[in-house]
């Protein structure tokens, strides 16, 4: 499975994104992440956070979309409302576009309490859906129910000590043969 992560400025959130999902998937998983109109470099803060939650950073760069022309995802997945809102190159191939929203939590830099636990609730959050999505993947390939899988888990989020879901139990909702 092919995943690409999209944010504007690929300076923190498709950052995390990618670097935990690696993280978490491991070689089952070919991840990258983008943005349309890059930044320079990856926010300080994110390497910072990642690196404190055990994360590995090395090879993590701000990169364009457009560097990306020979990469051919299953799933692009826009963590960002701009991002969302932008036209995406076309991909051979049918290409699943899901929208996560989150938070980018650097842009708390001036409180450094805030900004950590904003780090800190990002990252346990894509920690807690790659787990999910690694689990589905695990035991079927099947593009359309993965499609399913990420989109349902746009509303499930890690704040303080634990999960906090915006639908009505997240998985309780879904069908048996997806439970299992």
């Amino acid at each position: 499975m092919k995943l690409l992560f999209l944010c504007t400025h690929n300076r923190c959130r498709s950052i995390v994104a990618e670097a935990v999902t690696r993280q978490v998937c491991g070689s089952l998983v070919e991840v990258q992440s983008a943005g349309s109109q890059p930044a320079r470099k990856v926010h300080p803060l994110t390497l910072e956070h990642l690196a404190l939650n055990d994360v590995p950073v090395r090879g993590l760069r701000a990169k364009s979309v457009d560097s990306l022309a020979g990469y051919h995802p299953d799933f692009v997945i826009t963590v960002c409302t701009d991002a969302a809102g932008e036209s995406c190159p076309v991909w051979a191939g049918k290409v699943h576009r899901i929208h996560w929203a989150l938070m980018d939590p650097s842009v708390l830099d001036e409180d450094a309490f805030a900004c950590s636990a904003a780090f800190g609730s990002l990252i346990a959050t894509l920690t807690l859906r790659m787990k999910h999505i690694k689990e589905v993947f695990q035991r079927t390939q099947n593009t359309e129910v993965l499609a399913d899988e990420f989109t349902a888990l746009a509303n499930l989020f890690v704040k303080g000590n634990g999960p906090v879901r915006q639908r009505q139990d997240l998985f309780e909702s879904m069908p048996a043969a997806r439970k299992a």
